[in-house]
């Protein structure tokens, strides 16, 4: 196994376990026991204790706040303990100078940079997003940065900020995109992938008098793991017991498509406490197609916790979270697929969206970048508790065969397939695909998965069979994920409004919000409000 690089760190045992900060769904038994919790089972706020070193305080993060991105480690978008989350608000719009759309329902607005693709995350009373440096909070910090911004979750005062400079090359650092990793938070630590591809350890409470934040402990990715992230290194981490993980981004050079480091690891989990690499996995080795820009996911199956790796080669990895050895793959490509090519030519995908786990089952989708255009897509269902049979450890379906119930497929992962080709192909101007390629991440309640493509379709699908319930067409394109909270989904496009859909098996016509920019990322709710990143704005919606 000359992917796996372990390195042991003496007196810091590996205690399999996680702190679910957000209600997943209760039935699910893909769940991870609690680590550091301190308190009755059923308490309504959990103190997680961690050795300090520094003069900060554990904060409290309550079981129905939302501190890493999904709310849990399953990365289900979904939020089951929310009550009357409002469906009836508005934006302030304005003209030459002159509001031509009052604001209503609206409890605070805090002003980010132009983009900010990372969080929000909230707990203890702070939230935590990523974003760049084109609103300066500070007047003397100047240019293009990644910047992470901690604001006060009563009133949305800014509280702090930590500041990162660009790489020298936009091939590893695309300029002005920011911090797009959305944070993590633990304890008095927030955990988050930089723009020059560091692993970050942070003091969730800065330094307020100053507006700065405080680095507790940093790890170079390029310099200590010999990575190239593919234009913007960008992974949400997750913490399993003492580790805390995250995808590399480590990728091909985006001018010229050539991948300069196979070498080095696609996904890396380090001590929580010291930063210091426990193990990763270069798994993917020369296979990457382009970028590595999903975040992983765990679940403990039979006993065993799983990281689900979504890597840069099209496949899905689970991998054991006790040393990064392997456990099973499955190849999210038919074998047919023509090899990618960059600007949209060919049908090989690979990963950007992140992996969902639901009654046991893997819930991944493929896509390409959005510059790579439309093009035929696939969401797969995978089973899990699947024990491989075969040398290579593969769950895959045999021969671009996706019958699950086809004798060859007796010993695959395949649970059921969405995508390809629309047959016969329509000769008007109907749908050519039947899932396109996505960027997006699935929400799973009530046995009904949501999962949006690139090219502006939501589906509702049953989360058992993968048969489509129902289609609706925003007539503009998306990036964002689904987000369910409160009997409702929320998602947003590219054209800037949010779209709010009654949820369930049966269609009904959404409502829709005008926000203004594009809304690239789903929105969080977390103590009876609903937070919208329009990547310019962060509002806080409640009466």
């Amino acid at each position: 196994m000359n992917w796996i690089r372990i390195v042991k760190i003496q007196g810091l045992p590996l205690l399999v376990g996680l702190l679910a900060v957000a209600c997943e769904r209760p039935t699910a038994s893909a769940t991870l026991p609690s680590s550091t919790a301190k308190g009755p089972p059923h308490a309504t706020a959990l103190v997680v204790e961690l050795p300090d070193t520094n003069d900060a305080k554990p904060i409290e993060v309550r079981s129905n706040e939302v501190a890493m991105f999904g709310g849990s480690p399953s990365r289900n978008l979904v939020n089951l303990t929310e009550k009357n989350i409002l469906d009836d608000f508005a934006i302030e719009k304005r003209q030459n100078n002159k509001v031509v759309r009052p604001a209503k329902n609206v409890k605070w607005v805090a002003a980010l940079g132009n983009k900010a693709y990372g969080g929000p995350v909230i707990a203890g009373g702070r939230i935590f997003v990523g974003t760049n440096n084109e609103k300066p909070r500070d007047p003397a910090i100047k240019g293009d940065k990644g910047v992470v911004m901690c604001f006060r979750e009563s009133d949305g005062k800014f509280l702090w900020q930590l500041v990162h400079d660009k790489l020298d090359s936009e091939d590893e650092d695309y300029p002005k995109e920011g911090i797009a990793s959305t944070p993590c938070v633990e304890g008095n630590r927030l955990y988050y992938v930089s723009n020059r591809c560091e692993f970050v350890c942070a003091d969730v409470a800065g330094d307020e008098a100053t507006g700065k934040g405080k680095i507790l402990w940093s790890l170079d990715m390029i310099k200590e793991l010999d990575v190239y992230p593919c234009q913007l290194a960008n992974s949400s981490p997750l913490i399993v017991g003492d580790l805390v993980i995250a995808l590399t981004g480590n990728g091909v050079i985006a001018g010229s498509g050539k991948l300069p480091k196979p070498n080095a690891p696609g996904i890396v989990a380090v001590n929580k406490l010291t930063g210091k690499v426990v193990w990763s996995s270069n798994i993917a080795g020369d296979k990457v197609i382009r970028g590595q820009w999903s975040n992983p996911t765990a679940a403990t199956i039979n006993g065993v916790t799983q990281i689900l790796y979504a890597g840069g080669d099209g496949y899905m990895y689970g991998l054991n979270a006790k040393d990064g050895s392997l456990l099973w793959k499955f190849d999210c490509n038919p074998k047919s697929a023509k090899p990618y090519r960059p600007g949209g030519g060919g049908e090989q995908c690979f990963i950007i969206a992140t992996p969902v786990v639901y009654d046991n089952k893997c819930y991944i989708a493929v896509g390409q970048e959005p510059e790579d255009g439309t093009g035929v897509g696939h969401l797969w269902c995978i089973d899990i508790t699947k024990k491989p049979t075969n040398k290579e450890l593969d769950l895959s379906p045999v021969n671009d065969n996706f019958d699950p119930k086809a004798p060859v497929n007796k010993d695959s992962g395949l649970v059921w397939h969405h995508g390809g080709l629309v047959m016969p192909r329509p000769k008007d101007d109907s749908r050519e695909y039947v899932f396109s390629r996505t960027m997006s991440t699935v929400a799973i309640y009530d046995d009904v998965v949501y999962a949006a493509e690139l090219t502006g379709y939501l589906q509702a699908l049953d989360a058992k069979t993968g048969e489509k319930l129902w289609e609706h067409d925003f007539q503009e394109g998306t990036w964002c994920s689904p987000y369910y909270v409160d009997g409702k989904v929320f998602i947003g496009t590219d054209a800037g409004d949010l779209y709010i859909f009654k949820a369930g098996r049966t269609y009904s016509e959404p409502k829709k919000i005008p926000i203004g920019p594009p809304i690239k990322v789903p929105p969080v709710a977390a103590n009876g409000v609903l937070y919208v990143n329009s990547g310019t704005n962060l509002y806080a919606i409640a009466k």
